[in-house]
């Protein structure tokens, strides 16, 4: 307890001094005090600072960072990282022809060679499962964990910037969740934690000429311009020589100085991928999904905790195969150069790669017009890769039927993948978040909410 209240004001300290001696007849510590706190009204007065100071506890876990490749649509888990040849043209179509990975007896698509050259670097979850099939839904339920119609939960990115961000030692000017570049939508990402942890979307396209950052490059201002504009916003201030020691003016200065530094100074630089040599950025391929990742790259070294490429072009209820011959080799590009540059520059055993979308495609093609061959959604069995943060490579968890229709062994539900992914930076499962109704909230869900769960994935720790 001494770690949760040394920091508190004196204030803090007597209301929960007065706290713990008004229950009457209940001997209790300070521990047990707030511990009851945070389970009623009166404890959620306190809620955020025993959060914040709570967290210093915690254990440090090996992953700093998170990357979140999100194929956004649903990818076919069949075309992808879960290969099914037998099933036959009607399942397989075109894509019939799985090559072998590094990893001894380890297919995956064949559109996938160069993933396959570092199958021990990630490990594959086939046997992923929800079984809904809306979009919106399905995006909630995979990246919160959650299924609940009464709340909003944050999602993972929100719920690591509440613990890894700010609050807790992050000093960055970047903010500490970014989305390249451009939200979902189908879900507000910060819940109920609020605007403060919403990500900062970036707009614009890295594979661009220039990567136009929202609030960082304006389009068709050139750096000089911007340093003469602010030469003329100075001329105009006299209030500040004026009036130095005002605290108002000087909060104006500090802003700012901090929104000039990533306009024109170093932390704005991260984005800048002409820094970059030119056969990196062949590297990664010259698309906006793979110049995104080498962004992410970049991220990752600068320290920033959470950071979603969302990938979009997968939602294939038509001209399926089409558009896998164009998506595929991109996502293999990119992918592979990511989870290789990582761990060229050290960072792949800290940094979690996670990769996945919010469901997979029904394995049998829809043949019938209008759909011609397409693929529609299928939550009842999906593939996701992760790789890096501690996690194990070389690995599959779990398995589906011989036609990639249904879970045939080891269930994984979101809430276990999160769990997991969590475990790796350090948050552990009963950490508490602060519901604004003051109901007992913590980062995985508790037996009470009934998510099916069926365990984290020790397999791979």
């Amino acid at each position: 307890m001494t770690t949760l209240t040394s920091n508190l004001s004196r204030v803090q300290r007597r209301q929960l001094d007065a706290l713990t001696r008004s229950m009457a007849g209940v001997p209790l510590s300070r521990r047990e005090a707030m511990r009851r706190c945070v389970y009623g009204s009166a404890g959620l007065l306190l809620l955020e600072p025993l959060l914040v100071r709570a967290q210093d506890a915690a254990p440090a876990g090996k992953a700093k960072s998170v990357i979140q490749v999100w194929l956004w649509g649903g990818p076919c888990h069949i075309d992808t990282f879960d290969p099914k040849p037998e099933a036959g043209k009607d399942y397989c179509g075109t894509l019939d022809k799985p090559i072998s990975t590094n990893v001894d007896g380890v297919q995956i698509g064949q559109l996938l060679p160069e993933l396959a050259k570092i199958a021990d670097k990630y490990s594959l979850i086939r046997s992923m499962t929800h079984g809904n099939n809306g979009h919106e839904t399905a995006a909630y339920l995979v990246q919160t964990g959650r299924t609940s119609e009464r709340d909003v939960f944050p999602g993972l990115g929100a719920v690591t910037s509440f613990f890894k961000g700010y609050d807790h030692g992050y000093k960055g000017l970047i903010p500490p969740y970014i989305v390249l570049t451009e939200p979902q939508g189908r879900f507000s990402e910060a819940g109920f934690l609020g605007p403060r942890y919403k990500p900062f979307a970036t707009g614009g396209d890295p594979a661009a000429s220039v990567f136009e950052v929202e609030g960082i490059i304006a389009p068709g201002i050139s750096e000089a311009h911007q340093q003469e504009r602010r030469s003329f916003l100075h001329s105009l201030n006299t209030l500040g020589g004026a009036l130095p020691g005002d605290a108002t003016l000087r909060t104006v200065a500090d802003s700012e100085e901090m929104a000039y530094e990533m306009i024109l100074g170093d932390a704005g630089k991260v984005f800048d991928l002409s820094m970059e040599n030119e056969s990196v950025r062949d590297r990664y391929g010259r698309n906006t999904f793979g110049q995104s990742c080498l962004v992410a790259r970049r991220l990752v070294e600068k320290g920033v905790p959470y950071i979603t490429i969302n990938y979009k072009g997968w939602d294939t209820h038509k001209q399926h195969f089409q558009a896998m011959n164009r998506k595929l080799p991109e996502l293999d590009q990119g992918l592979s150069a990511l989870l290789n540059d990582l761990a060229d520059h050290g960072l792949l055993d800290t940094t979690v790669v996670w990769c996945s979308g919010e469901f997979g495609r029904m394995p049998k093609i829809a043949t019938e017009s209008p759909w011609n061959g397409g693929r529609h959604h299928h939550g009842k069995v999906f593939s996701a890769l992760v790789a890096g943060g501690g996690f194990k490579g070389g690995h599959v968890v779990g398995a589906s039927d011989a036609k990639g229709e249904e879970v045939k062994d080891r269930p994984v539900y979101p809430a276990d993948l999160i769990g997991s992914i969590y475990q790796q930076l350090g948050i552990t499962a009963d950490s508490p978040l602060p519901h604004p109704m003051g109901t007992p909230t913590f980062v995985v869900p508790g037996k009470d909410e009934k998510v099916p769960m069926a365990g984290l994935l020790t397999e791979l720790v």
